[in-house]
């Protein structure tokens, strides 16, 4: 189909602490709200920030493993967020996941080619001969010996697990795998051999992945466009090349200034921003980031910044760096910003 793979348009999820009696305001915590992004066909699009952003809720939402409290997930044009159990069923082909830790995500009482073969037998019969044949194929794929089939997760190393955990997310053939901090768990050493398994996945099979992980090392390295997200919200979405090469949002710039640099004679001599990430139960108004921006006007303090298209096709929400005044000229994208998300 013509378009982009995945469309996300004004995700939001709100979690109402308690309930309220004689209908009383009660407040939520805004874990993700109104985010909206596109991610192509064999493209990877990797979403960044502090912890307690809103990445995994978004992978979540992505997967209706938690429901959203609004917005649209649309799979080759057809909205996820809005379908049934029984019609739901037949997109969970589509999309797969590999979550962040690769021991509890693996049933402890199952080998390794059952944990390969159970999404497909959701779907249909497989006899012995092609559930043997189907998890041997999968486990050489991900760079495993077909005799370790029969082993259960406890006699594999993390590196193996995560590998079974990307086998299993591929027997199904996805065209989107989303992977929350796939690699944050391993050694330095298995993380680069997990990341060139999937970048050569990816280019033999096409498919798409959505890599949400806070090291900005393994994004460059893996990403095509970055997203980077502050309290819930995107701040700044840009080519991988172009964000880490120019960052323009302030905190864009703060997030690459606090990676760790794999020189010792490097010296961090400041912070790059002060004080502690406001609560996504009370967030600030207007720009969540300008209690902690050295760049913060009065605008900031009352106003919430759109996200503006800059001439390099990156997009940015900051009154200061990316005035709203930029977009005036073109109708189209002040008209709809899923245009502006898709550049």
């Amino acid at each position: 189909m013509n378009g982009p793979l995945l469309k996300v348009q004004n995700l939001t999820k709100h979690y109402p602490l308690g309930s309220g009696l004689f209908k009383k305001t009660i407040p939520v915590i805004r874990a993700v709200e109104d985010v909206s992004f596109t991610v192509e066909t064999g493209e990877t699009f990797c979403i960044v920030g502090e912890s307690g952003c809103g990445k995994s809720t978004i992978a979540r939402l992505l997967m209706r493993l938690v429901e959203p409290t609004g917005g649209r997930v649309l799979i080759d044009g057809t909205d996820i967020a809005g379908l049934k159990k029984d019609a739901l069923r037949a997109w969970r082909r589509r999309m797969q996941m590999v979550f962040q830790d690769p021991y509890s995500s693996l049933n402890p009482r199952l080998t390794a080619g059952q944990i390969i073969t159970e999404p497909v037998e959701n779907f249909e019969c497989l006899g012995r001969r092609r559930h043997q044949a189907l998890a041997a194929d999968l486990l050489r794929k991900v760079g495993m010996s077909p005799e370790m089939m029969h082993r259960l997760p406890s006699e594999l190393s993390g590196g193996q697990r995560q590998r079974l955990g990307i086998a299993r997310a591929l027997s199904l053939n996805p065209s989107l795998i989303i992977a929350d901090e796939a690699v944050s768990a391993l050694d330095v050493s298995v993380q680069a051999q997990i990341l060139n398994l999937l970048l050569d996945l990816q280019q033999q099979m096409g498919i798409a992945f959505v890599f949400i992980s806070h090291d900005l090392g393994v994004v460059e390295h893996i990403g095509h466009r970055v997203a980077v997200m502050y309290l819930g919200r995107i701040v700044e979405l840009a080519p991988c090349e172009a964000l880490f090469a120019k960052p323009i949002h302030p905190y864009t710039e703060a997030l690459i200034a606090a990676a760790p640099v794999p020189d010792p004679t490097r010296l961090r001599l400041e912070a790059p921003v002060e004080g502690e990430v406001p609560s996504p139960v009370y967030p600030p108004s207007g720009c969540a980031f300008h209690p902690r921006c050295p760049l913060a006007v009065e605008r900031c303090r009352i106003e919430v910044p759109p996200l503006v298209p800059m001439a390099d096709g990156r997009v940015v929400a900051c009154h200061v760096r990316a005035p709203a005044t930029e977009i005036s000229g073109n109708p189209a994208l002040a008209g709809d910003r899923s245009i502006l998300l898709a550049q």
